[in-house]
């Protein structure tokens, strides 16, 4: 049985963000002001239906969606693309694979006592952030 997701989780920290957003082709000035920004994350997980909410003091960005069913994923409000988005687990890790423009694009989540993970990838380039669990 997969863990339970659902939580309000703060910044902590970051690694290769810069790096990662190059890899997508975001431009320099969007990629010093992403870097700058504190996410946090809202995760809503009710059976196989989940929604994940970023949440920047510039946007935010939700995703809404079914575990293991494909759905087209406008990221639109990151990079300006759109892609075919399925999202699964591998054990206790929530895995999403994103095909489209980018090769090796997607994400994977994993919880260590009340810090999440997320682990980003674009191309060759990994980002790694850090969460801890408030709420």
């Amino acid at each position: 049985m997969p863990p339970n997701l659902t939580g309000y989780y703060r910044f902590i920290s970051q690694e290769n963000m810069d790096n990662y957003l190059r890899a997508l082709d975001i431009n320099v000035v969007l990629r010093k002001l992403v870097c700058l920004l504190k996410p946090d994350k809202e995760i809503i997980h009710t059976g196989d239906h989940m929604v994940i909410r970023t949440i920047t003091s510039l946007r935010d960005y939700v995703m809404d969606f079914d575990v293991g069913v494909q759905f087209e994923e406008d990221l639109g409000p990151v990079d300006g693309r759109k892609c075919q988005t399925t999202v699964s687990w591998e054990g206790d890790q929530l895995v999403c694979e994103q095909l489209g423009k980018k090769r090796n694009r997607g994400w994977r989540h994993w919880l260590e006592g009340d810090q999440l993970y997320l682990r980003m990838t674009a191309e060759d380039e990994v980002c790694v952030q850090v969460f801890q669990k408030v709420k």
